[in-house]
């Protein structure tokens, strides 16, 4: 199931259409901007990609900030500004929603709001929300509606995650044995290193190995076991606590995952990305990097006389030129991942990476909090805790 669409994300996805689709489809999706530039301004440029699509135009931007909401009006073109985006939804009616705020506290009232406007599409920042009750509550809305709901983890619509795919299918690097991802570990490692940029790690993991069955984890403070009073609120992720996470999760498929982040750990952004380590070589995939993924070929536990290569993947194979113009900025401006959501509206079907998976990632996250709550113990999904677990320890 989660590897349904790939083919559709190269250059022409959503270029097939059915002829009753392209009917009730507009020929410009207008679309609304919603951003905060005094808290979590627009993440990753969500704003601007729409610029960038023939079948889009942006109508109108939201942003409570007047100075911050004069300069995204600038930057989108001279577009309608609006100081409130209820207002925006209500009087613009957008086809497309962008929520581009980088602040998870405000997300979900606004999902809920571009929801209930009838937007045909939603392309939200992640990670998701900060609770799987928010998750539940915006995932009943949405599905309740139709409206197609994508979240920003760029990398899951990388065209050369299919070739990953094949890659493994083929046993290119034997047995799969278990998959290994890490955060950027700078100031923010550990629980927020895992929210942040641990969901762009967590959405491949599902997407390679299933849903998650189980999950054991421990966060430490300064190199000992994390306690009650090392609880602090973070701000936007809610409460988190130590400054080092170590989590595994028992996966569907029947391969072991982990998730590891720790404060200030090296050079920057060095471990950031995720290992499939095989009976017969390992395949590295590098979070917002082109190449995505490098195949380094060999048996990983034993010495080799000669250095293992580095061979890139490239959406064509290995060792393959990529054939794809400019998909370093396509990739990282988000195009692919806006195609994607034009073509599941047009079609009438689920997005990639829509809310359901996004709902799986926050599930994920709860189950580490929940885990080390537990001193550490084994806990099975679905996680029963619909707030933060470090609320109620």
């Amino acid at each position: 199931m989660n590897r349904r669409h790939f083919l559709a994300l190269t250059a022409s996805a959503g270029a097939a259409l059915t002829t009753r689709a392209a009917e009730s489809a507009p020929s410009k999706f207008r679309v609304g901007v919603i951003g905060d530039s005094a808290h979590g301004k627009y993440g990753h440029s969500l704003d601007k990609i729409w610029l960038n699509l023939p079948d889009t135009e942006i109508a109108a931007v939201a942003d409570p900030d007047a100075a911050g909401l004069a300069s995204a009006q600038e930057r989108l073109g001279g577009v309608r500004g609006f100081v409130d985006y209820r207002a925006m939804l209500a009087e613009v009616k957008p086809d497309i929603v962008a929520i581009c705020l980088g602040d998870m506290r405000a997300r979900q009232p606004i999902a809920l709001a571009a929801i209930a406007s009838g937007a045909r599409g939603i392309y939200m920042e992640k990670p998701f929300c900060r609770t799987l009750a928010e998750a539940d509550e915006i995932i009943a809305a949405a599905d309740k509606a139709g409206v197609k709901f994508s979240l920003a983890h760029r990398n899951r619509y990388h065209p050369g995650i299919a070739t990953i795919d094949r890659l493994l299918k083929e046993g290119a690097i034997g047995q799969l044995l278990e998959l290994r991802g890490r955060g950027k570990e700078d100031v923010r490692g550990g629980c927020v290193d895992l929210w942040i940029l641990g969901s762009h790690v967590l959405d491949l993991i599902q997407h390679f190995s299933g849903k998650p069955l189980a999950c054991s984890a421990t966060l430490m403070q300064d190199g000992r076991i994390a306690k009650r009073e090392d609880v602090r609120d973070s701000g936007d992720a809610g409460l988190i606590a130590g400054n080092a996470v170590h989590a595994r999760f028992e996966m569907e498929r029947g391969v072991p995952a982990f998730f590891d982040s720790v404060q200030n750990a090296g050079s920057k952004e060095a471990g950031f990305g995720l290992e499939l380590i095989g009976t017969r070589g390992v395949i590295n995939l590098r979070m917002d990097s082109t190449p995505v993924a490098y195949l380094i070929p060999g048996n990983p536990f034993q010495p080799t006389k000669e250095p293992r290569p580095w061979i890139p993947i490239t959406s064509a194979g290995v060792d393959v030129p990529e054939p794809i113009a400019n998909l370093s900025a396509q990739s990282g401006g988000h195009l692919f991942a806006a195609r994607e959501l034009l073509a599941a509206v047009r079609e009438n079907r689920a997005p990639v990476c829509d809310v359901h998976e996004g709902r799986v990632i926050v599930e994920m996250i709860t189950a580490v909090l929940e885990s080390h709550r537990r001193d550490g113990r084994r806990v099975a999904f679905p996680i029963q805790s619909p707030g933060n677990p470090l609320a109620h320890w």
